[in-house]
């Protein structure tokens, strides 16, 4: 089924608001763009599939009564990009969610499978790649390439119920509950530039007037590519956000003399980014991210926690990371029971956390 209308899609919504799940799915292209461009979206009943044609529907407001219906379950697979997308087109997040990998990582699974591995460990199917690359912008769309598409919420529909019984079977439908409530909150899709440092992979190695230079820097280019609809890489690159980080130029020559920008990006940009490192030079306050390695007491208290948590991780068939990445085993090192980090809330705190600063 394609829906290319206002009314077709009108009406299958108000079928869709009367089921209790649905399985969802988009095709999107983010090639030159900092958004994502929305091209299709599938939706599945567990008994028909239908693909939704954004380019061709002009009214889609019956989607966001569906995405924010309490009563319908929304399924979707590592939906990160979707709800980004999503957001970004209608301001809501669909609630409430059901993530399939976040199921299969508590069931012991896999770690974070792939919608492919997935769907070949529980039906036995093999995914066809072939149309993975298909320019879902292009129009038409081939009869081949929307019966791929449809197949994605397909197979997710005959997941959801084998995924569901087991989470329930085994007292963890609540912990997937309670990690799909946090996921399905819009802020965490919008931009958020003053957080972007946090993306920053080697800022702890910087000193900390480095590190507030970076912060600086990584929140303009964040702005400036919603700003400007283009990816970040295009902005300012790492390897020029570090180069200007460290070294802390005061001058547009000095800026040059770096060798890390185009001309034309110096002769735009230079005022901006000198800006940044001047407003990260005044900063008077310690580092954003310590260097775990650079104190021994807290090298010491890190490696207890790794070992406590690979204890509690094996006796519970979970990933390490699913109950507390390093990042967030790092700030318990750091602040104890006043970290302000997943793994001391919830399920997460309940399964690993008491330990964790018991043995501290």
């Amino acid at each position: 089924m394609l829906i290319t209308t206002d009314d077709a899609l009108r009406r299958q919504a108000e079928a869709w608001r009367r089921c209790p799940w649905l399985t969802l799915d988009t095709e999107f292209v983010r090639e030159d763009t900092y958004f994502a461009k929305l091209a299709l979206l599938q939706i599945c009943d567990g008994r028909t599939a239908a693909c939704i044609d954004p380019l061709a529907v002009a009214d889609l407001e019956p989607l966001r009564e569906i995405f924010d219906a309490p009563e319908v379950l929304k399924v979707l697979h590592a939906p990160d990009q979707d709800l980004e997308i999503i957001v970004h087109r209608w301001g809501t997040c669909p609630k409430p969610l059901f993530d399939t990998q976040l199921a299969a990582t508590l069931l012991g699974i896999a770690d974070q499978p792939s919608y492919a591995a997935l769907v070949a460990a529980l039906l036995g199917v093999t995914v066809d790649k072939s149309l993975t690359r298909t320019p879902w912008l292009r129009r038409p769309l081939r009869a081949a390439e929307l019966a791929y598409a449809e197949a994605d919420v397909e197979h997710l529909a005959q997941m959801y119920p084998v995924l569901e019984r087991r989470l329930r079977d085994t007292g963890r439908l609540a912990w997937l509950q309670e990690d799909c409530a946090r996921m399905a909150e819009p802020a965490r899709y919008r931009p958020h530039p003053e957080g972007e440092w946090r993306r920053l992979k080697s800022l702890a190695r910087l000193p900390a007037r480095a590190q507030h230079i970076a912060a600086r820097l990584a929140a303009w280019r964040e702005a400036e590519a919603a700003r400007r609809d283009r990816p970040r890489r295009w902005v300012l690159s790492d390897e020029a956000l570090y180069a200007v980080a460290t070294r802390a130029p005061q001058t547009k020559q000095d800026l040059g003399a770096l060798a890390v920008l185009p001309r034309e990006q110096l002769d735009r940009d230079a005022e901006v980014l000198l800006a940044c490192v001047q407003e990260g030079l005044a900063v008077d306050a310690p580092a954003l991210v310590s260097d775990m390695r650079a104190t021994p007491q807290l090298q010491a208290r890190l490696q207890r926690l790794q070992e406590v948590l690979r204890d509690r991780a094996a006796a519970l068939g979970l990933p390490m990371t699913l109950i507390a990445p390093r990042a967030d085993l790092e700030a318990i090192a750091r602040d104890g029971d006043a970290a302000d980090v997943p793994a001391l809330a919830g399920w997460r705190r309940v399964a690993a956390g008491e330990a964790l600063l018991a043995s501290l």
